[in-house]
C-alpha cells in the first residue's frame, strides 16, 4: 500500500516516512506542493499526509486540485494550525481528517487506518482468489476462513497482485509496491517474497511466467 507524504520540515518528514516504513507501507516523500502535484497526477497512491503550509504550491491549492480532479484519495492534513477555523477550512476543502503537530506516530497510523476503512467501504472492501481473502483496510488475510499471517512486504506483494487478478505483474511493479522513492531494493527481494507467500497460501497460488513477472493461479 503506497503512500504520498508531503511535508516540508526535513527532520519531520524523514521521522515520519521511517515510522511508516516499519508500519509496513511504501512511502514517497516531496517537499514541495508542486512536487505533490505532479506525483498524484503520475501515480498512484492509497493515502495522501499532506502539510498546509508548503513552498511551490499551498496544501490548500493540492488539495484543491485533487478534488477537482474527482480523486477519492483518502487525505489526513498533518499541521501546526490548531484553530477551530483552521480544522473547518482543511475539512471543507475536502480533506477526510486532521492532525496537528505534535502528533504521536501511534495515533497517525491508527488515523491511517480509520480512514483506509472508510474508504473501504464504498468498494468491495475484500479481496478475494480461490480459496485466500484479504482485507486491505484491516491488513488481514485468511485461507479457508483461518488467519494467514505475513509480514508487512508479504502482504504489500500479495495485496499488488491480487488487485490485478488476471494480470501479469513485472518484477518491477512488484518493487513499485514495496519501496518508496529512493529506497534501496534488494535484489532478490521479490523472489523471497513470493516464495513465502506460496509456503503460506499453497503452491500453485502464484504462478511464475518467465521473462514477464507474477501472477495468480487459478482460483
Amino acid at each position: 500500500m503506497r503512500i504520498l507524504l508531503v511535508e516540508d520540515d526535513p527532520s519531520l518528514g524523514q521521522t515520519l516516512q521511517s515510522w511508516l516504513q516499519l508500519d509496513g507501507y511504501a512511502v514517497d516523500w516531496v517537499r514541495r506542493g508542486d512536487q505533490a502535484d505532479t506525483a498524484l497526477r503520475t501515480h498512484d497512491y492509497q493515502c495522501l499526509l499532506l502539510d498546509r503550509g508548503l513552498p511551490g504550491l499551498s496544501g490548500e491549492a493540492v488539495l484543491a486540485a485533487l478534488r477537482t480532479r474527482g480523486a477519492a484519495i483518502p487525505v489526513i492534513v498533518i499541521t501546526a494550525r490548531d484553530t477551530l477555523q483552521d480544522r473547518v477550512e482543511g475539512l471543507d476543502l475536502g480533506a477526510d481528517d486532521y492532525l496537528v503537530k505534535p502528533f504521536d506516530l501511534e495515533e497517525l497510523s491508527a488515523r491511517i487506518r480509520a480512514a483506509l476503512r472508510r474508504e473501504a467501504r464504498a468498494p468491495a472492501p475484500t479481496l478475494r482468489h480461490g480459496e485466500v481473502e484479504l482485507d486491505p483496510a484491516g491488513k488481514r488475510v485468511t485461507r479457508n476462513g483461518e488467519p494467514v499471517a505475513l509480514t508487512a512486504r508479504e502482504f504489500a506483494v500479495l495485496h499488488a497482485l491480487m488487485r490485478r487478478s488476471g494480470h501479469v505483474l513485472s518484477r518491477a511493479q512488484l518493487e513499485d509496491a514495496l519501496y518508496g522513492w529512493g529506497e534501496e531494493v534488494e535484489s532478490n527481494a521479490i523472489e523471497v517474497h513470493v516464495y513465502n507467500l506460496r509456503k503460506k497460501l499453497g503452491s500453485k497460488f502464484i504462478t511464475t511466467v518467465r521473462h514477464h513477472g507474477y501472477g495468480l493461479g487459478p482460483a
